[in-house]
């Protein structure tokens, strides 16, 4: 079983929220919340509020740099549209899309329109005169879908998909191949609540579970989520826990792909 480990960027500023929605309150209650419930330090609750005054609510520096530094292969998606919370404007957008690249990590789309088959190809075209690439994939923000979506993303051109959630082995729609979603990191530490539910450990055991699940089912691979602005002092709990995700499938001897090169070599094998 080879690892997919994917990077959803879904804000890169505080300021992008402000006058469009309800983030920023909501952000604020979820952290009290947090704090009251013991489930946060007063340094976390406190680096937080500080996050807000840096107006820095990114950590693609940081997780390529760690992803670096570990020899850690990866896909970011990126927002070219706004919805459902995905405020930043394109001009925000544009730089860090060419900076993934420049550091040799795979990009596609963090999709938002998921029920308008010219829409989704719309924002196929956008990204794609904006990263110059030909061939890339997309993930939907909050992994949102109809009984059509997954038709309209192969009909746009992209070359796969990671929205689908399940435990099963990636499968080909036309010229698409889409790469169900096993792990991600909000599931492991929030479960089914609003606000961090699990500790470091807690969110640990599970995780193994998930990853033995999957080998004994024989999957050919596993698709993991971690959201780049996790990877902060802000957020310890979710950032100790891709640190140890990554060093334990390290450990036990995984082999770490991107979504291109599993298409490649699913395209290969038929």
């Amino acid at each position: 079983m080879k690892i997919i480990i994917s990077h959803d960027i879904d804000h890169i500023t505080v300021w992008e929220h402000l006058f469009k929605d309800l983030i920023i309150p909501k952000f604020l209650v979820r952290s009290k919340l947090e704090l009251w419930s013991g489930k946060i330090s007063f340094a976390e609750y406190f680096n937080r509020l500080g996050d807000l005054f840096k107006n820095k609510w990114n950590g693609v520096d940081e997780v390529i740099e760690f992803n670096k530094n570990k020899n850690i292969k990866s896909s970011f998606f990126i927002g070219v549209n706004n919805g459902v919370g995905l405020s930043y404007p394109l001009e925000y957008a544009t730089p860090i899309i060419k900076k993934i690249i420049d550091s040799g990590f795979e990009i596609g789309v963090h999709g938002i329109d998921f029920d308008a088959a010219e829409k989704v190809k719309n924002e196929f075209e956008t990204f794609k005169k904006i990263s110059g690439l030909n061939s890339f994939g997309i993930r939907m923000h909050y992994l949102r879908n109809d009984k059509n979506t997954l038709s309209h993303i192969e009909q746009a051109g992209y070359s796969y998909d990671s929205t689908e959630i399940g435990f099963k082995d990636p499968y080909k729609i036309g010229n698409m191949w889409e790469f169900p979603l096993q792990i991600m990191d909000g599931w492991m530490i929030n479960g089914n609540k609003r606000m961090q539910k699990n500790n470091l450990e807690q969110a640990k055991t599970e995780t193994i579970q998930l990853i033995e699940k999957a080998e004994k089912m024989n999957l050919k691979y596993l698709s993991i989520l971690f959201h780049d602005r996790y990877f902060s002092e802000s957020f310890i709990t979710w950032k100790h826990w891709y640190i140890w995700l990554v060093e334990y499938l390290q450990k036990n001897n995984f082999q770490f792909v991107t979504y291109k090169e599993a298409v490649k070599e699913l395209e290969n094998k038929l």
